[in-house]
């Protein structure tokens, strides 16, 4: 099996627009008040860089939210905007401090604190993304999209009952939040309730087919079950929606390895481990590739890096087990496989039995 995502949905969050009415920015709805009209220009260029920011010129937005500043160099709104410019530009380091001057400037300004918790989340800061999160729960605590931010800040900290806890309200507050139910349906994939893991990334899929998460992770569910032909055509359109999502590339590989057709898989798996080479799944599919080609020493050098990145990957002392019996070690693959049976390796299990005394 190969890695079970959850689905991000990047930079979806919050413009606070300058205006003297209600205006949506996706799911918030936000007033400002019209005492910031007394500086006219630093206003025009502010809503000059909402039109670019909303037709995706982020470079342009970038451009007229930086006038604004230089205008009002106290523009919260205008730090917080061109934040998300940066951060739909790809450019988390500018991204962030934006957001932390705007909230330096208004310590109140909620929905910045709701974009610097998506960025720490991504950039791998769960712990500081939940203080964020929880400093602005009583205003949000009843939107779908934050308790999925809630939910996935709680995975990152390997607290799944808080985690399923979001999750839950995130379904019951909008029962078609596809990233809600497909973030779900992957933490109870990791907690090897394949039936409730099914049922949820079903419903997601009826709810958006392009949900590129939930395609993945439909095929991991059919691998699962060593339906690998069948599993192949979901990552793939997984894929063709974001071609370099590293773990899209992973499980494409280790499918394709699964079929016999390692000529094809190890490409991808090679370009998997370059885009994030901290990612054990791809450690773990590269030591089943040097298992199947006979190179043992590498297959165990693959696994114990894989084992040492995340221990909880799935079979994989089962398949270092392997490594160290094809190396003569077999002490060792008994060693391996035991600790595969205390963490509920069907398989690890089976070879305990078999072959350990």
């Amino acid at each position: 099996m190969a890695k079970i995502v959850a689905h991000t949905v990047r930079n979806r969050y919050v413009i606070r627009v300058f205006a003297c009415l209600l205006l949506t920015a996706n799911w918030l709805l936000l007033t400002v008040s019209c005492s910031q009209r007394n500086d006219d220009e630093a206003a025009q260029f502010f809503l000059k860089g909402n039109v670019q920011l909303q037709k995706r010129e982020y470079r342009e937005a970038i451009r007229y939210y930086t006038e604004a500043i230089g205008k009002k160099s106290d523009f919260a709104d205008a730090y917080n905007n061109r934040g998300l410019a940066y951060f739909r530009n790809d450019d988390r380091e500018n991204a962030l401090a934006d957001y932390n001057k705007a909230i330096e400037i208004d310590p109140d300004f909620e929905a910045a604190y709701l974009n610097r918790a998506e960025i720490r989340l991504e950039t791998g800061d769960p712990a500081a993304g939940l203080t964020d999160l929880q400093r602005i729960e009583k205003t949000y605590r009843d939107s779908s999209a934050y308790q999925v931010r809630l939910g996935d800040a709680y995975v990152r900290l390997n607290q799944p009952a808080p985690a399923q806890a979001a999750y839950d309200k995130a379904v019951l507050l909008a029962p078609n939040n596809a990233e809600a139910l497909t973030n779900r349906g992957a933490l109870y994939f990791n907690q090897k309730q394949y039936d409730l893991a099914e049922a949820d990334i079903t419903r997601a899929l009826q709810v958006n087919p392009k949900q590129g998460a939930a395609l993945n992770n439909q095929s991991l569910l059919l691998a699962r079950q060593d339906k690998f032909a069948e599993a192949l055509p979901f990552v793939e359109r997984a894929l063709a929606i974001q071609r370099n999502q590293p773990y899209y590339l992973n499980n494409k590989a280790y499918l394709l390895l699964m079929l016999d057709r390692r000529a094809e898989g190890l490409p991808l798996l090679q370009e998997s481990l370059r885009l994030d080479n901290q990612n054990a799944w791809a450690h773990r599919t590269l030591g089943i590739y040097s298992l199947r080609e006979k190179q043992a020493k590498s297959a165990l050098t693959a696994f114990r890096e894989a084992e040492r990145l995340d221990p909880s990957v799935d079979e994989l002392y089962y398949y270092l087990g392997l490594a160290e019996q094809a190396t003569g070690n077999q002490q060792a693959a008994c060693t391996a496989w035991q600790r595969g049976l205390s963490l509920g390796d069907a398989k690890a299990a089976q070879e305990q039995k078999k072959q350990c005394k």
